[in-house]
């Protein structure tokens, strides 16, 4: 319990930092340059993102993937922010337009919710501490090991 809330202090973190890349990124845009809110949004999550990946896999998750497997641990840290992107851009359009909220309230509230999603997909997809990995780990140790004993 206590790695997994020191894991999380750590996610807050990098987190933290990756969303004031985010939401500098949406202000400087939308009131900035007038970019539409949702178009702010969306060019706001991809940098954010590329940083989020980088500092993510350095800092709080222990990959389960080797270096020649970065491409599929990629993959799926994208998979997994694409659905995050259209949380938040669904959340962000029914708190601006249905709720009348301000787009920074509605952005702090969206992050939030968007938040909880991000460890819990990222902790079950990309660590290799997760419950998932681990009986992974055991399974290919034990496949390992009949080979071994196999070819004695």
């Amino acid at each position: 319990m206590q790695r997994l809330l020191q894991q999380f202090a750590r996610f807050v973190l990098v987190g933290g930092t990756a969303t004031v890349i985010d939401f500098a990124v949406l202000a400087l845009l939308h009131y900035g340059f007038n970019v539409h809110y949702l178009t702010a949004t969306g060019l706001a999550f991809v940098i954010s993102t590329i940083y989020n990946y980088w500092a993510s896999m350095r800092f709080v998750f222990d990959s389960p993937y080797g270096k020649d497997e970065k491409g599929k641990e990629l993959l799926i840290f994208l998979v997994l922010s694409v659905l995050g992107l259209l949380l938040t851009e669904g959340l962000m359009r029914l708190l601006v337009e249905y709720a009348s909220l301000n787009v920074i309230v509605s952005k702090v509230l969206v992050t939030c919710v968007v938040m909880l999603f991000n460890f819990i997909t990222r902790k079950q997809f990309l660590d290799s501490g997760s419950p998932k990995y681990a009986k992974v780990i055991e399974t290919t140790q034990d496949i390992e090991g009949a080979k071994l004993s196999h070819e004695d």
